[in-house]
């Protein structure tokens, strides 16, 4: 049974959505967005230091007593339009405590005013640049929560067509893979769903496709070929109109060879685990993302 704070959350998450049912304009989302990190506050012993590494902006988070070469490449959500490192840096420190590594926060470049494939471009080359500085691949995970858990996919793509040392896993957190919508859950789900509805997922998709077709595989990799990545983990909550993309995206992993591991929390919404300072369940699957990643570098 879900804990008592997690209706206060979905009410919460209610209100805001019907106090701005109409605005569509990305500066304005943008902005509301950074107005929420002040909700989530970093913990005072989690350390923060702006970086730029391979020509893109990004920032260690850390915990203390992380592990130096032991790295998480963490790509933030917000439908490719929004959201930064600072509204997933108590995230990104929570990652970093569970899991015992330094986690680089990337602020890839936003949409509309850079298209597709600008997010893959500055996500591959924040990795490359690790690579480059000698850090070894098998003490490395890319990670990411909704646009930034399909960005995940699409990074670890591409850096498998380029020849990169992959990483030793991939984490990916209500992950969006498939920009037209066409998932049962869209439907079945918009009742329960306090966030996401497949409208306003289909505009900030036109945003970021431009001119490209939905199903462009490093933009939507539900298309993409995914054989020879490395190990998946993915948690998704039940009541979330994305619930199918992780669905979808773990069979189609699954039938290319991929090992991977689909977790489906009852009752939780879209990307409950950025509402660990008030929801157990968040900080609990936050838990289960360090041992996840501990294990595969053990």
């Amino acid at each position: 049974m879900a804990s008592d704070m997690l209706q206060m959350v979905v009410n919460m998450l209610r209100a805001q959505r019907d106090a701005t049912p109409q605005i569509v304009d990305p500066l304005v989302l943008r902005a509301g967005m950074e107005s929420m990190t002040g909700l989530m506050p970093l913990a005072p012993d989690v350390t923060h230091e702006p970086t730029v590494v391979g020509g893109v902006r990004a920032e260690w988070v850390a915990a203390p007593d992380a592990h130096e070469d032991r790295v998480v490449l963490y790509l933030h959500g917000g439908a490719y339009v929004m959201g930064s490192i600072n509204t997933h840096r108590d995230l990104a420190g929570r990652i970093s405590r569970a899991s015992g590594a330094r986690v680089l926060n990337v602020d890839y470049r936003l949409a509309p005013e850079h298209p597709h494939p600008a997010a893959v471009e500055d996500s591959t080359a924040v990795y490359r640049w690790l690579i480059g500085e000698g850090y070894d691949a098998a003490d490395l995970a890319v990670a990411g929560d909704s646009a930034g858990g399909g960005l995940t996919v699409a990074t670890l793509v591409a850096l498998r067509d380029q020849k990169q040392p992959l990483p030793a896993a991939g984490v990916c957190l209500s992950p969006w893979v498939d920009l037209e919508g066409v998932g049962e859950s869209m439907t079945t789900k918009a009742d329960v769903d306090p966030m996401v509805q497949r409208e306003h997922l289909v505009m900030m998709a036109k945003h970021y496709l431009a001119d490209h077709p939905p199903r462009t595989p490093l933009a939507a990799p539900l298309y993409a070929d995914l054989s020879g990545l490395p190990p998946l983990y993915v948690q998704v909550g039940t009541a979330e109109t994305l619930l199918d993309d992780s669905v979808r995206l773990a069979e189609r992993a699954r039938k290319a060879g991929v090992d991977v591991t689909l977790e489906q929390w009852d009752d939780m919404i879209h990307v409950f685990q950025a509402f660990a300072p008030m929801l157990p369940e968040g900080q609990q699957a936050i838990d289960r993302i360090g041992e996840y990643l501990r294990a595969r570098w053990a």
